[in-house]
Order: C-alpha cells, then sequence, then structure tokens
C-alpha cells in the first residue's frame, strides 16, 4: 500500500523491486539487469509497466542504459539520485525549523565521527584557512550576505569532508541545498544586528572543540552554532 492508502501501480510495483534488488546487493552497481521479459515474468507485469520502471530509473541516475547492450545499475554517484527526494521535501512545505534540527543532528554526528579519527594537522589547517577567509569577508564594510553564505558553506562541507566518509558529505551537501534561503536569510538579521563578530565567533568555536578533540562540547558548541538560524537572536 502507498502513503495515500491506494494500492500500488504495477509500474511502482517493479520500481522497488529493483531498488531493494540493488540495496541487497542482488543487482551490483555496474552490473547489468535481468532482460525486460525476465523482468515481466518476475514481477507478473506487462512490458509497457517495466519500460516505464526503467525510464522512471534511468531519469533517477539509478540506471542507465546502453543501446543494444541493456540497462545497468549506475555505480557512481549521480544529483540526480537525491533530486526526487528534494523535491519531496519541497512540496511538503517543511518548516525551515525542521531543517535546522536535522543539519544539527548531522553535525554532531559527523564531529563525532571526526573526533574518533587520528587527523592530520594539514587537513585541520585547511579548515582554519576557510575560517579565516569567512572573517574577512565578515570584516568589510559593507558584509556581502551571498559572499558570507558561499564561505559558511566551505567551512561546513570542510567539516563534512573532515570525516573521510563520502556519505557524509553527500548528506551535508543535500542538506546545505535545501537550507539556502532560511541561512541567507539569518544571515541578513546578523549583518542588520551588528552581530558579524559573534557569528564568526561560533565558528571558531567548532575549529576549537576539533582541534582540542573536546568531544564533551560537541553538543553545546552546535547548538550555539545555530543560535541565529534557529531564530532565538534574532
Amino acid at each position: 500500500m502507498s502513503e495515500n492508502g491506494k494500492k500500488r501501480s504495477v509500474v511502482d510495483k517493479v520500481t522497488d523491486g529493483i531498488v531493494s534488488g540493488i540495496i541487497s546487493g542482488r543487482f551490483q552497481p555496474g552490473s547489468k539487469l535481468p532482460t525486460e521479459v525476465e523482468l515481466c515474468r518476475e514481477y507478473e507485469a506487462g512490458r509497457n509497466s517495466v519500460r516505464e520502471a526503467v525510464k522512471k530509473l534511468e531519469a533517477n541516475g539509478v540506471v542507465y542504459i546502453k543501446r543494444a547492450d541493456g540497462t545497468f545499475v549506475s555505480e557512481s554517484y549521480n544529483q540526480k539520485l537525491l533530486d526526487p527526494m528534494l523535491y519531496q521535501i519541497i512540496l511538503r512545505k517543511n518548516s525551515w525549523k525542521d531543517f535546522v534540527q536535522l543539519r544539527a543532528v548531522i553535525e554532531i554526528g559527523t564531529l563525532n565521527v571526526i573526533l574518533e579519527k587520528e587527523l592530520e594537522q594539514k587537513k585541520i589547517q585547511k579548515l582554519y584557512e576557510i575560517q579565516e577567509k569567512m572573517q574577512i569577508v565578515l570584516n568589510e564594510p559593507k558584509p556581502d550576505p551571498d559572499k558570507i553564505m558561499e564561505a559558511d558553506t566551505e567551512f561546513h562541507t570542510g567539516i563534512a569532508e573532515l570525516s573521510e566518509n563520502p556519505q557524509i558529505v553527500t548528506i551535508t551537501e543535500y542538506i546545505t541545498r535545501l537550507t539556502v534561503p532560511s541561512r541567507l536569510e539569518a544571515i541578513r538579521k546578523v549583518i542588520e544586528k551588528g552581530e558579524v563578530e559573534h557569528f564568526a565567533e561560533l565558528h571558531r568555536q567548532i575549529l576549537e572543540v576539533i582541534s582540542k578533540r573536546e568531544k564533551d562540547k560537541i553538543v553545546q558548541t552546535v547548538t550555539d552554532h545555530y543560535v541565529y538560524w534557529n531564530g532565538e537572536k534574532i
């Protein structure tokens, strides 16, 4: 049954079956899917339904078609894999505060992963360099919200990259795309209130947690970091 209580269509049945096969490892990345006839037999579906299901998966970047060779499971990350989820979230008109909570949870988890690792000093130094670039932008006579957000995005992406986990990096980039409007509005309020130095300090606190390996301060530091975006100081 689907979310709205209606019986799943045959196309959905085929689509879900193929995706489940990929998740279970039955269909490996780069491997060829069964033929159209075999898929029809397996899912008790007509050819039109199987073709429609494959088209949906191709549009979402899950599979790709080689003419005369067949249909293959994608072996590399494709932004199209996340786009359907992105649109679904947008259409649901989630509260921006839901995204604050989501990103905070992800960042807390990311910092915990990072502090479990032996980090190379040069990688931490790169994050300090990003923070210094942000400080320069913040110190301009008339700070540009777009430049600040660009620097902020680079900073948080840099944190995700310290995890050396491509899934964490991908999810961080995904949440970043979703939160652009609300983050930009928060940055504008920071500038209007003359709070740019405190904004910079909140980023320095995260760097301290990482460099000093202060695992016990992760939750509070991340909570403090979102004080503007969460609307508590605006």
